[in-house]
């Protein structure tokens, strides 16, 4: 029997139906090319019939005399596997949109603390003839880091040995964190002594050290120059209210080689990109609620940093916080921002000594675990507005009975004050984003993926083909990429005036346009987009057009009355007719703060 340590065991009393502490992994495999038709179906009978368990999958929690203040893992024989295996099919071929509503189903149901707390799920129908393994288990099991290696090491690297692997909770059972490394002799009283003796020498050492980190932060409140994000110094948002129970689920894969060049050319790291597409992602969908607060988002990020007094051994796990920029509209400017913002924080815990960064952690999260287990997250204003996670996966294919992994979704946990979860994780060349929200809050949260896809191709056109192109301003740089944004959804040959057709273009240039009538005196910090603008910026590239088209209009618009007008002038201004008429608003162009053209790619609902 095992007792919890405190961490663990709070994630237990906030356990509800609205904040279920569980968190996942959804394995994308490709089948073997010599599968059976009944490939699957033998599979899942296997999965079944395997009775060898191995920790942490055969552990449950024993019922103490003190209501739950002291859980303990306690090792279970008898366990249900028509319960904990599952298999699910969708309808073929199932596609991104069908599997992201049923991990969302998934994900949403508390598992039964009764049991061992793992269910493990096999999905067949898949698109590309593929299937999945989605895992979940309680989060005071197993952290979300933790749960994806549990997965990855009862993998290997090598297609043939892998035909004879066992079930996962019949692996060889990993190091653990918590001292779950399997049973150690008792410590005798002597060495009890000694070590709680070790252990406040350590603490109160630390205590200079950890005073001075602090008050780099007060100092940092005062000094509006300091790129130090300090905790509670952000806004409130949509994203930071109370929760209930039903979870939406989204991903989004890039090539890591992509990130890398982002990272290598603006002098940032891989973090660095993550963040600055999260940031450009959420600005975007909270502009387009007309939601976006004035001040900017901050994220909570877990990093390993190599503490002071570090000789080279290892790192440090620690968290750190960081501005994500949203009230900035350019993306280089952003990336820059956050860029400053984490080696500022990455600067300021790696002066302490390894001893007193644990203590500092525990200090800084506390007030956020304190806040879960009072229950009032998402009534106070919160610590920062969203976790984002980077985790380090194998940089090489892993297999499983001759499948092939070809992606490792996080599937994390959201709480009350944190309705939003961002997760990555790199695998064989990739690096994959499980978004994980309440539905409630983020109905059409798929748009988040799709709009960290559309940052990073800003990116990579200010950053990489900067020199292939005139190097205006930087704002400037922006507003053209959100014109070009805009023509690529709204330029069509134009139709004639008075026509249905002419009549349903107009309202399809953009989304900002409702959300601005909507709300119009909500500001950002910057201008927001109009339905001028769009309309605006489809003028210039249609002059030509216009020319050919200018003899009609002449004859029949009343405007050949005039003597002898210059041709130029003539051949132009039949150009606003054909294009609605947003022209005379064509000086509002300059305000435009972030692209107007939003697909309808929310494959969530």
């Amino acid at each position: 029997m095992k007792t919890l340590n405190p961490l663990d065991a709070s994630w237990l009393m906030v356990e509800s139906r609205d904040t279920p502490m569980h968190v996942g992994g959804l394995l994308r495999f490709s089948l073997p090319a010599d599968a059976a038709p009944d490939y699957l179906r033998k599979l899942m009978a296997d999965f079944r019939s395997s009775r060898k368990f191995t920790a942490p999958w055969n552990q449950r929690l024993r019922a103490t005399s003190l209501k739950g203040l002291m859980p303990a893992w306690e090792i279970e024989s008898d366990i249900d596997l028509e319960h904990h295996v599952r298999h699910s099919a969708l309808p073929k071929p199932g596609g991104e949109r069908e599997l992201g509503q049923l991990i969302a189903r998934l994900h949403s149901q508390p598992l039964d603390l009764t049991r061992p707390p793992w269910e493990c799920n096999l999905i067949e129908g898949l698109a590309n003839n593929e299937f999945a393994l989605y895992v979940k288990m309680h989060h005071s099991l197993v952290d979300g880091i933790g749960g994806i290696k549990l997965l990855e090491r009862a993998m290997t690297g090598d297609e043939k040995s892998s035909r004879k692997l066992p079930a996962f909770w019949a692996a060889g059972a990993p190091a653990q964190r918590g001292g779950r490394r399997g049973r150690k002799p008792a410590p005798t009283p002597a060495q009890v002594i000694a070590g709680v003796a070790d252990m406040v020498r350590d603490q109160v050492g630390s205590l200079p050290d950890i005073a001075r980190a602090f008050g780099s932060m007060i100092g940092a409140l005062r000094n509006k120059e300091e790129t130090l994000q300090v905790p509670f110094d952000t806004p409130t948002s949509i994203i930071n209210g109370r929760i209930h129970g039903a979870r939406r689920f989204a991903t989004q894969r890039f090539e890591l080689a992509r990130l890398k060049k982002l990272a290598d050319a603006g002098g940032a790291t891989v973090n660095d990109v993550v963040l600055a597409l999260c940031g450009s992602a959420l600005r975007r969908f909270l502009v387009e609620l007309g939601e976006l607060p004035d001040k900017p988002l901050t994220a909570g990020i877990p990093v390993s940093v190599r503490p002071k007094d570090d000789e080279g051994m290892g790192n440090a796990i620690t968290f750190i916080i960081s501005t994500l920029g949203t009230d900035i509209d350019d993306p280089r400017e952003r990336l820059e921002a956050i860029t400053a913002s984490t080696r500022r924080a990455k600067n300021h815990v790696q002066s302490l000594p390894k001893k007193a960064m644990t203590q500092y952690t525990m200090l800084l999260m506390a007030p956020y675990m304190l806040s879960l287990l009072s229950g009032v997250g998402g009534r106070t204003r919160p610590m920062f507005n969203i976790t984002i996670s980077n985790v380090p996966g194998p940089d090489k294919p892993l297999y499983y009975r001759g499948a092939r992994l070809e992606a490792a979704y996080p599937v994390s946990l959201v709480t009350h004050g944190q309705a939003l979860n961002i997760t990555c994780q790199s695998y064989a060349g990739n690096l994959a984003f499980g978004f994980t929200g309440c539905r409630d809050t983020l109905p059409h949260m798929q748009r988040l993926a799709t709009y960290t896809g559309k940052a990073l191709e800003e990116l990579e056109t200010l950053l990489l083909g900067a020199s292939q192109k005139p190097a205006p301003v930087r704002k400037s740089r922006a507003k053209k990429a959100a014109a070009t944004a805009t023509l690529a959804k709204v330029t069509q040959p134009a139709p004639k005036r008075g026509s249905k057709a002419a009549s349903k273009a107009e309202p399809a240039t953009s989304v900002d346009e409702k959300s601005d009538a909507a709300k119009p005196g909500k500001v950002t910090g910057k201008p927001k987009a109009s339905a001028a603008p769009a309309a605006a910026t489809t003028e210039a590239p249609k002059p030509k057009t216009a020319k050919r088209k200018a003899a009609k209009p002449k004859a029949t618009t009343g405007r050949a009355s005039k003597p002898k007008a210059p041709a130029r002038k003539a051949a132009v201004k039949p150009a606003p007719k054909a294009t609605t008429t947003k022209a005379p608003h064509k000086k509002s162009a300059k305000a435009t703060a972030v692209p107007v053209a939003v697909e309808a790619t929310d494959t969530a609902d």
